[in-house]
């Protein structure tokens, strides 16, 4: 028993996706902190980074990879269905018709990017954090947890950045969202490392469950 049909899984489960659709939603707001410009987005993204984390590292790869899956079909079924609502005829008298596409409408390259970016950079996190558990014998869980972090995020901005905007802003200014975009996520993730790290015991102490994985990494089996 993997303990992947308990109420703890499944609520981290329902984290990981409802961080994906929120994420999706934010995004159309901009904000200013200090020099830079960033998507609201970004605020709650990393969170599913952290519920990455914490599956990976308790039901194991195998599992994570399942959970990957799942997100980047509920966020491209948002995606799809954001565009068939907005194309649907306002009910007459109905006034928000402006208002609800402002808010929804996405640029199909930059949705393709972000879920290709949070494809590459989830896989790519729950394998350094599955790897290095292996090689570190369960021992040093700040270190998958941070390694992980810096590693898969720098796929995951680095995929969005050229899918998004290479062709379309001066590649100095996309040099510059992305590293902005980049230090902003990993430094988020570090600081939640002590609650990821409480988490994480907290839920294998209630599960009674550790998952070492040795197997094949290749993305593409469910």
């Amino acid at each position: 028993m993997n303990g992947t049909g308990s109420t703890l899984f499944t609520f981290i489960v329902g984290i990981f996706v409802a961080t994906i659709i929120i994420s999706n939603i934010l995004a159309q707001k901009l904000f200013q902190l200090g020099p830079f410009a960033f998507t609201a987005g970004i605020l709650v993204f990393p969170i599913a980074y952290i519920a990455g984390d914490i599956i990976t590292e308790i039901w194991g790869y195998k599992v994570a990879r399942k959970v990957i899956w799942a997100g980047f079909v509920s966020g491209a079924l948002f995606s799809l269905f954001a565009l068939v609502a907005i194309a649907l005829p306002p009910a007459a008298g109905w006034p928000n018709q402006q208002a609800f596409e402002t808010v929804l409408t996405q640029v199909p390259r930059v949705v393709l990017a972000s879920l290709l970016g949070y494809l590459v950079g989830e896989f790519a996190n729950s394998y350094v954090i599955s790897r290095l558990k292996i090689a570190t014998k369960g021992k040093h869980l700040w270190l998958r947890i941070n390694a992980s972090t810096v590693v898969g995020q720098a796929f995951d901005t680095i995929v969005f950045a050229v899918v998004a905007f290479a062709g379309v802003i001066p590649t100095a200014l996309l040099i510059q969202i992305a590293i902005a975009g980049y230090a902003f996520k990993v430094l988020y993730e570090l600081a939640a490392t002590p609650i990821t790290y409480i988490i994480i015991g907290w839920v294998k102490r209630i599960e009674g469950v550790d998952t070492y994985d040795d197997q094949d990494y290749s993305p593409f089996k469910i």
